[in-house]
């Protein structure tokens, strides 16, 4: 019986969660130290309260922690979460609590938290439109919200050759919305004052397929797309001998009206 999108999500994630605790990719970078940054000057750490939707392994909320009073993480696979409560005290980061939870659903009342977060998760939301405007309704008046992910291309023959290389990587994939994407869903869901900044992210092919359990004969795609792709396309995506290629991470930072 084929699945659902969900259904899919959880199979590909459940049973990784690990892997993305050990990934370099989600680690680090440069971005999750400029989210830090951006929310140590936007709220008093005394009282913020932040909201980490689809958290994955628990990079985002490891990192900006420190700074906050109350980190929710919240993801729909009970693994992850395991993980991230294990990593947490390790970390002795006392302040992390977890709850089981998807994107389009969140369990919290309105206006909730001061800054609501997602890092690396929204390329795989059915209902990308849905899940902003969840997070808009827990976010309180004059709060933020922060966006991490990975960005698909302006360019439109690169962009399809990313997304066609991401779904035979990863079944559970939607789509790497674009900067102005982003721009237009932030503005529809009721952000304002947009900031954006992105970074260059070399994914090493070897790990990158291997962290998604891809199948060999899904590998053997990737590849030959890779080989036959067009010169545009192997110099907008960097892409290298060993398959190995660079995207983009972008960040956005946006908040509700007061």
């Amino acid at each position: 019986m084929t699945q659902a999108h969900s259904d899919t999500v959880q199979a590909q994630f459940d049973d990784q969660a690990h892997a993305y605790l050990q990934s370099a990719v989600h680690a680090a970078g440069p971005d999750l130290a400029r989210a830090r940054e951006l929310i140590g000057q936007a709220l008093p750490a005394a009282r913020a309260n932040l909201l980490d939707v689809g958290c994955g392994a628990g990079h985002l909320s490891f990192a900006v922690a420190p700074v906050l009073k109350t980190v929710t993480a919240v993801d729909p696979s009970p693994n992850m979460l395991a993980t991230v409560a294990q990593a947490a005290g390790e970390r002795k980061l006392g302040n992390i609590v977890t709850c089981q939870a998807g994107a389009e659903q969140l369990p919290f009342d309105d206006g909730r938290f001061d800054i609501v977060a997602t890092r690396y998760s929204a390329h795989h939301w059915l209902d990308l439109d849905g899940a902003l405007k969840e997070m808009r309704r827990v976010t309180r008046p004059g709060g933020h919200i922060l966006v991490i992910d990975l960005e698909g291309c302006e360019n439109a023959l690169a962009d399809t050759h990313l997304q066609a290389m991401e779904l035979l990587r990863d079944r559970s994939h939607v789509r790497d919305r674009t900067p102005s994407e982003w721009r237009r869903l932030l503005a529809d869901a009721g952000f304002t004052g947009i900031d954006y900044q992105s970074w260059p992210t070399r994914l090493e092919f070897g790990s990158w397929v291997t962290r998604m359990r891809t199948p060999a004969e899904r590998v053997s795609m990737i590849r030959a797309l890779q080989r036959d792709a067009p010169r545009e396309v192997r110099t907008a995506l960097s892409i290298e001998d060993d398959g190995s290629f660079t995207a983009a991470t972008g960040l956005w930072w946006a908040r509700t009206a007061a």
